[in-house]
């Protein structure tokens, strides 16, 4: 039954890693430019949304243009957060995964 107890405190160990990973996502800021900075987003690593910038240029366009590069620009500012989210969580668990629970 040894076996078991170091079972629980690797995970424990592995599950308190997680927590505090998560709490750094929130605080991680991501900035993603996009449009050739015609759209500049900031993104936590956990993926909510803070700011949106667009430039003076692009306001200048017509609806269909800026609409079609904001939504590119949020597509690629949540990718990188993902992506981010993902790269953080496999250095938590050591790249451990578990099926059905994404990033463990």
């Amino acid at each position: 039954m040894a076996g078991v107890g170091k079972l629980l405190k690797q995970a424990q160990k592995m599950q308190k890693q997680v927590e505090a990973m998560q709490a750094g996502l929130a605080e991680t800021m991501l900035d993603v430019s996009y449009g050739g900075g015609a759209v500049a987003i900031r993104v936590s690593g956990s993926g909510e949304f803070h700011e949106v910038t667009l430039s003076e240029d692009l306001i200048k366009e017509d609806k269909a243009l800026i609409e079609e590069t904001l939504l590119g620009a949020i597509r690629e500012a949540s990718q990188k957060a993902r992506e981010y989210g993902e790269s953080e969580m496999e250095k938590a668990t050591g790249g451990f995964n578990l099926p059905g629970m994404p990033g463990l």
